[in-house]
């Protein structure tokens, strides 16, 4: 629906104040209103009639229509105005997961509990959710409130005790951590506060209109320090760039700097056009809306935009897709957390984040764009790319005949899409590990004769031998950390463990984050007949 461009006479309409859960009518004087989606598919002006049952309802010449709140933005001094007093459960911080995934998972835990969610959408980007028990006909179960800026906010509200669930794309700093201890909210990293809900993968994105189709991460640093200004530089159409970045704080600027810079210091931006986008859903809208603009969004807000395959430093093809989100070796790619103070836990609080962690949620993660936690099955093939890099000969005979084994081992199994992740020169797991420990055990539940595999790797830093025997110390804490797990289930699979040291990378080695991505433990599943 195009913007129709008419005017309609004013008439009355009203201010909705949410107060706790409640929703408080005041009369004033009507015009029109113009409702937008981030990608281009609403541009709608017409007279506001109301808001009811969280939609928009207004009057064009093809009649009255009504739009849901969660679908578009409303402009113009007509547009309902939500004043949020309170709420049971307060949830702040990145946008990422306000606008786009939490909304989504509280619908998602109401159906869980047998309750109906009414959600509103108010102004600054708050949503407010009722939680009505027996499908909406029985006690008042919890308001919810969430409120979206940038991941800061997540540790800076929890701080102030201003919220109970802080929302970040990105983990919580020591510093943030020792603040939030030393207030008396406990610890923030350990697994009762620290919560992994979802992967995403960063996407960066052009107008649908142009010709480009793949950037070398090298061209996309110089096109965000101002050295590519010009679209031809790259072997597009002659055109200005318009770089759509974030500001400063924002957990998904911070992922892409470090992903596109590594470890250099971000350079300053040339004096080239730049706009500054305050969440995922201005970035893709600016980008759909300049033909020479350029930006980069979480997976689930690429809202019509064409995006671009990358090329790292190595010369491997960066592509988004669930599986390597999962991996975790897709380079521009973060974990999506929520943190919850200690000292303020409710039973709306603890139930809700049991569940948005929980199998149940998965459904709905991905009914958001986003990638959750579940496991993905992947054949191991001669002609992938992996086989084809473990049948080069430009090696030297000694790293080849280890490359040979894998490769011989490798076409017998299939790979998940768990894999567990060790801090340098450590072989204890990485925060997530429990997580997939338990999500494993779930998935090797329905394959009671499967042949599991743990296959360890490390970074090419220091010796290969040092590196082999690493990588199998590794795939040995992995293999006996799940042993203990599966406890007295341990009974009818077969488990082993292997380590290849630095053959096989998944990524760069010449990057801090490359290293990181190599250092793993891969599983691999054999099921019997």
């Amino acid at each position: 629906m195009k913007n129709s461009g008419f005017s309609i006479k004013a008439g009355a309409f009203c201010i909705l104040s949410i107060v706790g859960a409640a929703v408080l009518p005041t009369n004033v004087m009507a015009g029109d209103v113009t409702l937008k989606s981030a990608d281009g598919t609403v541009n709608l002006t017409g007279e506001f009639l109301a808001f009811e049952d969280n939609s928009y309802m207004v009057r064009t010449p093809l009649g009255d229509l009504r739009i849901a709140a969660t679908r578009v933005t409303c402009e113009g001094e007509s547009c309902p105005v939500f004043e949020v007093e309170s709420a049971d459960v307060q949830i702040a911080g990145s946008d990422t997961l306000g606008s786009g995934l939490v909304p989504l998972l509280l619908e998602g835990y109401a159906g869980n509990i047998q309750a109906a969610a009414t959600i509103s959408a108010g102004a600054d980007n708050n949503i407010v959710a009722e939680l009505i028990g027996d499908d909406g006909y029985g006690d008042d179960l919890g308001s919810y409130l969430v409120k979206s800026a940038g991941s800061n906010d997540a540790f800076s509200t929890l701080l102030e005790n201003e919220a109970h669930i802080g929302m970040s794309s990105r983990r919580i700093r020591p510093d943030e951590a020792r603040a939030l201890r030393d207030a008396g909210a406990g610890n923030m990293v350990s697994p009762s506060q620290e919560h992994i809900v979802a992967v995403d993968s960063l996407v960066v994105i052009t107008h649908p209109s142009n010709p480009i189709d793949t950037l070398t991460t090298e061209q996309l640093g110089k096109i965000y320090s101002g050295e590519i200004k010009d679209w031809s530089e790259v072997g597009g159409n002659p055109g200005k760039i318009l770089v759509v970045d974030r500001p400063e704080g924002s957990g998904t600027r911070a992922v892409f700097a470090n992903a596109i810079f590594g470890d250099k210091p971000e350079l300053e931006l040339a004096p080239i056009e730049v706009r500054i986008a305050n969440d995922n859903s201005k970035v893709s809208e600016l980008v759909n809306e300049h033909e020479n603009a350029i930006g980069f969004v979480g997976y689930a807000f690429q809202r019509g935009a064409k995006p671009l395959t990358l090329i790292n430093e190595c010369g491997l093809s960066i592509r988004a897709d669930a599986f390597s989100a999962r991996t975790e070796e897709y380079a521009l790619q973060r974990r999506l957390y929520l943190y919850n103070r200690a000292d303020a836990d409710s039973e709306q609080m603890s139930d809700f984040l049991t569940y948005a962690t929980s199998p149940a949620a998965d459904a709905v993660i991905s009914k958001s764009g986003f990638i959750g936690l579940s496991i993905d099955r992947r054949i191991q093939s001669l002609d992938s790319d992996r086989g084809r890099a473990l049948l080069d000969t430009n090696v030297d005979a000694y790293e080849g005949a280890f490359m040979r084994d894998m490769l011989a081992k490798m076409v017998e199994y299939d790979r998940l899409s768990t894999t567990f992740r060790f801090r340098t020169g450590s072989s204890a797991l990485d925060e997530r590990g429990l997580v997939d420990m338990q999500r494993l055990a779930d998935y090797l539940k329905a394959e009671p004769d499967a042949e599991v595999l743990f296959v360890g790797f490390t970074d090419d830093v220091g010796a290969f031998d040092s590196n082999r025997k690493l990588s199998e110390d590794r795939a040995n804490q992995a293999l006996a950390q799940f042993e203990q797990f599966l406890g007295d289930d341990i009974a009818g699979y077969t488990l082993d463990s292997a380590g290849y040291g630095e053959i096989a990378p998944s990524g760069c080695n010449v990057s801090s984050e490359g290293r990181r991505i190599n250092r793993r433990v891969e599983v691999w599943v054999k099921t019997a007949g």
